[in-house]
């Protein structure tokens, strides 16, 4: 049985953690962008699919390309962030289980003919691994602002051309100018959104 994580850490991954859109120009490096992933790889999905794929935009050249595909309200944090995650998805998770799940028959519960469930299947499990990005990002002392408004097809084209990888959100990452934070918003009390059985 796991121990219960210090209240500091729930705190860095929750309850005094926020969505950053201000940033400070203090780099982010590979190593620590590959950190991230080698923590969050580690979070299940359904059959060990692994359907997330990530683009880490940083460049100055990329960086314009993504600005011009983001929606006026986001370009700001986006032009200022260290680097900017686009996760994505494969939609051909399935041809990956000799890999990811050897000796089972997980390639045989998809049907690659009927795109809806297996868009349905790479979202929903892809969708699990960028919250597991954005706590392994906030792990390892990285400020996260994830964010949908933008183009998607854009980002298709511009950034996964050629492939079978879709956008699902974007996520800006660096270390942020907490100055420039909003009141943090409410949430649900337990019993607004829940009930035990």
């Amino acid at each position: 049985m796991s121990e219960p994580l210090a209240t500091s850490a729930l705190a860095a991954l929750f309850t005094e953690a926020r969505t950053h859109r201000a940033w400070t120009d203090a780099p982010v490096s590979d190593e620590t962008l590959r950190a991230v992933y080698d923590l969050a790889k580690w979070g299940p999905t359904s059959g060990n699919c692994c359907p997330m794929r990530l683009v880490f935009v940083r460049s100055p050249a990329q960086k314009a390309k993504l600005v011009a595909l983001v929606s006026r309200g986001n370009r700001a944090s986006v032009e200022a962030a260290p680097v900017t995650a686009l996760i994505g998805v494969d939609l051909e998770f399935y041809e990956h289980f000799d890999l990811l799940a050897p000796g089972s028959n997980a390639k045989s519960w998809y049907d690659p003919t009927n795109e809806r469930a297996i868009s349905d299947a790479a979202r929903q499990s892809g969708s699990l691994q960028g919250g597991y990005f954005i706590l392994a990002a906030r792990a390892l002392g990285l400020d996260c602002g994830p964010m949908g408004g933008f183009d998607a097809a854009g980002i298709d084209a511009t950034f996964f051309a050629g492939t079978p990888y879709r956008i699902n959100f974007i996520c800006a990452l660096g270390y942020a100018d907490a100055s420039k934070l909003r009141p943090r918003a409410a949430r649900f009390a337990f019993d607004q959104v829940a009930q035990i059985l």
